[in-house]
């Protein structure tokens, strides 16, 4: 996050406090099963902590040995509430069935959305927990498939959104993801003038470091006598399942 330390408390706490309308974090799981939020697979040189921690993976280490201001998702909770999308990229799928379990305690599995840029994985996860909202988080230009093939297979496979890089979509492409049911979401987003167009496009979830860019970008929009993109589908009739609002993602 542009404005605190990222993957920390105080950076979630203060997205939210700027408006923020969903969270966006990574998680990993430590060698005693406590699922940490925190963005690199292992620990970072930091001048107060001991060399043996250092570039050594998370899931050797046990959770009181990593740093202090590292969250466990249990934190997040407690501390963040459970009133805002929660959009955890999972780092190692070792974790997935702990953070399912943690939100299914708080119940907050309804604003749970996992991500993984593997599909096959992603279908998993659809049979062993079918009340979470999948996405494919797509890590180059497009998938490997044609864009109509690829939404039909998510579509199928009950996998609720896809995640592009910000310049991946135009208008058109979020349509035909609409058609088959699909959420749009794009990640890397952080100029005004990206997120404006993104949203004017029709995209559901905008990624960013920059909660105050996307904020004001919002509010804009809100304001003009031009609905948003999801009123209009509302006009048409879409059958696109609907977002309370648009989504802005505080990408950690």
């Amino acid at each position: 996050m542009a404005h605190s330390h990222e993957n920390t408390l105080q950076a979630f706490t203060t997205a939210i406090a700027m408006g923020a309308t969903g969270i966006e974090t990574d998680a990993w799981i430590t060698a005693d099963g406590e699922i940490v939020l925190i963005h690199a697979g292992y620990v970072k040189k930091k001048p107060w902590l001991p060399g043996w921690l250092l570039g050594r993976p998370i899931a050797s280490h046990n959770r009181f040995q990593l740093p202090g201001y590292t969250p466990t998702l249990t934190d997040y909770y407690q501390h963040c509430g459970l009133s805002l999308p929660l959009s955890i990229d999972v780092k190692d799928p070792a974790a997935f069935g702990g953070i399912v379990a943690i939100a299914d305690k708080y119940k907050a599995l309804k604003n749970l959305w996992v991500c993984h840029d593997n599909l096959d994985l992603l279908a998993s996860w659809r049979e062993t927990a079918p009340q979470v909202q999948l996405v494919h988080s797509v890590r180059r230009d497009r998938p490997q498939d044609s864009h109509e093939q690829h939404a039909a297979r998510l579509s199928e496979l009950g996998v609720k959104a896809v995640n592009l890089r910000r310049g991946s979509w135009s208008g058109g492409l979020v349509t035909l993801y609409h058609r088959f049911h699909v959420f749009a979401f794009a990640w890397d987003v952080q100029q005004v003038r990206h997120i404006e167009a993104l949203i004017d496009s029709g995209v559901d979830a905008v990624y960013s470091d920059h909660v105050d860019r996307l904020t004001k970008v919002l509010e804009r929009f809100q304001q003009t006598a031009r609905p948003l993109p999801d009123q209009k589908a509302k006009r048409t009739e879409t059958k696109k399942p609907p977002l309370t609002q648009k989504l802005s993602c505080y990408d950690d």
